[in-house]
């Protein structure tokens, strides 16, 4: 048995069982691919695939039970070489962050520079996409880190901690009607809008705001990001809905922003890595740096699963409270951050 073995049965799988695209994931040949998921079968004394012919179909039931073990064995496997470069070479390797495009834009480059004045030596790859795109990527082992406001809690193989709340603005362009009048939902309903697609940067509350109103919101336009929706308002398509912290009065001196946590509550963006993964130090100090809530000794702790609390000050213990909760905690020092920054 050997860990290519091991890939070839992994990647099968992520390649819906086409070994031209394994053979080529791989960078080796099809028959090689082939060969080593027969070898792999003769050790183990079970068929994983169900096939017909020479093409695979699918996973049969023992190769249904096999392939969580497989793919912690390869997690492992590169745990134990995560751990010895480390320890090779502590202040260099490659950090990954996956990232909505509203995230890239306005939370991380704070962080970020940051972390380079810190790591100088490390590479930094940044990924963009949606929440549930940057969730896979978590899965998949492409990215280290992922940040977003939708999706990364609902996965329980991801440890998704909160980092800091923000909440929605109402944008329209100077002297528009809608700034004029207190701000409601039905004042909303009446003029076309536009804001974030589905699944990005809080719109499943506005969409539930306006349902349990019994209101039709009217989306003339949605996108992914927040440049892009004040594009089109400064161009007179409609009011936009927006992430707070997108807007600047400095720069977008055409526009008029209303807070509209009222309508659409509070929002919390997570912070995600999957479990079971070895985190490199400078992990956990981009981690911190990013939300300085989410200590390392609070997040190794959560990715352990610890009852007991990490060894803390009576100063952080009497801020923050029952340390065995580390989503509580961050929580609770969500209120005493919100001043020092706003997220989304």
């Amino acid at each position: 048995m050997n860990f290519q073995q091991l890939r070839s049965v992994r990647e099968a799988v992520r390649c819906n069982f086409n070994l031209t695209e394994v053979a080529q994931a791989l960078h080796t040949s099809q028959p090689g691919v082939s060969r080593q998921i027969r070898e792999l079968e003769q050790e183990l004394g079970i068929e994983l695939f169900v096939r017909s012919g020479k093409r695979l179909t699918g996973l049969t039931e023992p190769g249904g039970h096999v392939l969580p073990i497989i793919e912690r064995m390869l997690r492992e496997s590169a745990n134990l070489r995560a751990a010895g470069e480390e320890f090779a070479a502590q202040q260099s390797g490659t950090l990954s962050i996956a990232a909505t495009h509203s995230q890239a834009r306005y939370a991380l480059p704070e962080a970020v520079q940051d972390f380079r004045a810190q790591f100088p030596g490390v590479r930094l790859h940044l990924h963009q996409g949606s929440p549930k795109q940057i969730a896979q990527m978590l899965l998949d082992g492409e990215a280290d880190v992922g940040i977003a406001t939708e999706a990364l809690a609902d996965y329980p193989q991801l440890l998704a901690l909160p980092s800091y709340r923000w909440t929605h603005s109402v944008i329209a362009p100077q002297g528009h009607p809608v700034l004029q009048e207190p701000l409601t939902l039905a004042s909303l309903a009446r003029f076309p809008l536009i804001t974030y697609d589905n699944g990005f940067t809080g719109r499943t509350r506005i969409d539930a705001a306006f349902q349990q109103a019994g209101l039709r919101a009217d989306i003339a336009l949605a996108a992914m990001d927040a440049d892009v929706i004040k594009t089109y308002v400064s161009l007179g398509m409609g009011v936009g809905i927006v992430a707070g912290v997108a807007y600047d009065p400095e720069r977008d001196t055409a526009l008029q922003a209303v807070d509209a946590g009222g309508l659409f509550g509070v929002n919390e963006t997570k912070l995600a890595v999957r479990r079971g993964t070895y985190l490199r130090k400078y992990v956990y100090a981009f981690i911190e740096s990013f939300a300085p809530t989410l200590t390392a000794e609070w997040v190794a702790q959560a990715l352990r699963g610890d009852e007991e609390a990490p060894e803390a000050g009576e100063d952080a213990r009497a801020a923050h409270g029952d340390a065995s909760d580390v989503p509580a905690l961050a929580r609770a020092a969500l209120q005493a951050a919100a001043g020092q920054r706003a997220l989304i």
